[in-house]
């Protein structure tokens, strides 16, 4: 019998997917979407080509009781679809503020994921914060679509590093308001 690790971390249920804390059983689905050089480079912290242990090691940190970024994944099962369709994460930055990062597997691309996924978060604000911030690669104009159609408005340009890419790359700020 195997035992999942168990973490304080609340299952948040949508209406097309749910949002649940990250199983060691993921590893598989996470290790084969994020090791897709699309996905990576889309982020600041993938590193492509996907070392051995950096997925279990992401899983490991995410169940750890003192982590600062809690992660949730997209799970499809209750309307048949794949438990992992993308992740999705909350960064306490500090008192009520957090910062939200995702990335949606290919596979599910325009197809409205990231959007439900955004405000079935938004909507249960896990972290009661005030206000929500997050930034997206100026040549990623999907995910400052899915962020401004939830209602994000732009601060302004700034960059980050990219492990997968290598480089710094611009980046698009926002924030949002809590409801």
């Amino acid at each position: 019998m195997t035992m999942e690790t168990r973490i304080d971390q609340p299952l948040i249920e949508g209406d097309r997917f749910d949002l649940r804390p990250l199983r060691d059983s993921d590893r598989g689905l996470i290790e084969f979407y994020a090791g897709d050089e699309r996905v990576a480079a889309m982020t600041s912290s993938i590193p492509h080509p996907l070392p051995p242990g950096t997925t279990e090691a992401f899983i490991t940190r995410a169940q750890a009781p003192d982590r600062a970024e809690d992660v949730w994944a997209m799970d499809g099962t209750k309307q048949g679809g794949p438990e992992v369709m993308g992740l999705i994460g909350l960064t306490r930055i500090e008192q009520g503020q957090s910062e939200v990062g995702f990335w949606v597997a290919p596979a599910f691309w325009n197809s409205g994921v990231a959007s439900a996924a955004l405000e079935t978060l938004l909507g249960a604000n896990p972290h009661a914060c005030k206000t929500f911030f997050a930034s997206v690669f100026q040549d990623n104009p999907a995910s400052a679509r899915v962020l401004t159609n939830s209602g994000f408005a732009y601060l302004g340009d700034a960059e980050t590093f990219s492990v997968a890419r290598g480089a710094k790359v611009p980046t698009w700020t926002y924030s949002r308001k809590a409801d």
